[in-house]
């Protein structure tokens, strides 16, 4: 076996055991799910946030929501924090990066919204800055991270903890539960 064979089959058998695991993360993205279909509903939004890979995360379950998932329907409320680079440089540059999710929460979250923190470490001083200003704001607060995340899942109503400390396998696990989260949301909205 090639060493690259047996990096993807290290990697694969990984991941494997981590979805083996997410069974018990059911209940949770369960009640995600039913938090995201009634904000939905109620002409509430759905905002993420996160750093690096989480904003990448972020900015894709928006465009989902926003977009479509499988089939057409009408547009979803939702917005990825980590997309307006004006906004992000004069923020960071005149107050720092810590507040940059918090400062944009307080200016569009209203009660009734749920935003989502996405952070594998579940320590990012900018992410729990963010769920922080969220809970301010009376909305539902969610935390994506891996195992050790309990700094932000501290802070949300519904923390979705990857069973995982390996950073690749909870930005997996992050998308991939995204996606079904995603799929039953567009099945509430069906014409």
């Amino acid at each position: 076996m090639s060493e690259f064979a047996t990096m993807l089959k290290g990697h694969i058998d990984g991941h494997l055991d981590t979805i083996k695991r997410l069974d018990d993360c059911g209940a949770v993205l369960s009640a995600i799910a039913d938090a995201w279909v009634t904000a939905l509903k109620a002409g509430k939004k759905v905002i993420f946030f996160g750093n690096g890979g989480s904003a990448a995360d972020a900015q894709h379950l928006a465009a989902e929501l926003v977009v479509r998932y499988r089939i057409n329907r009408r547009a979803l409320g939702a917005i990825a924090l980590t997309t307006d680079t004006s906004i992000l440089t004069a923020h960071s540059n005149d107050y720092g990066f810590e507040t940059v999710f918090a400062r944009q929460v307080e200016a569009l979250a209203q009660p009734g919204d749920v935003v989502v923190g996405i952070s594998t470490s579940g320590t990012s001083k900018n992410v729990i800055a963010g769920l922080k200003a969220a809970r301010e704001s009376g909305c539902v607060v969610v935390s994506f991270t891996g195992q050790n995340g309990a700094d932000c899942a501290a802070l949300a109503d519904h923390a979705y903890c990857v069973p995982s400390p390996i950073t690749a396998y909870a930005q997996e696990c992050h998308l991939m539960a995204g996606h079904v989260l995603c799929e039953f949301v567009e099945a509430a909205f069906r014409d």
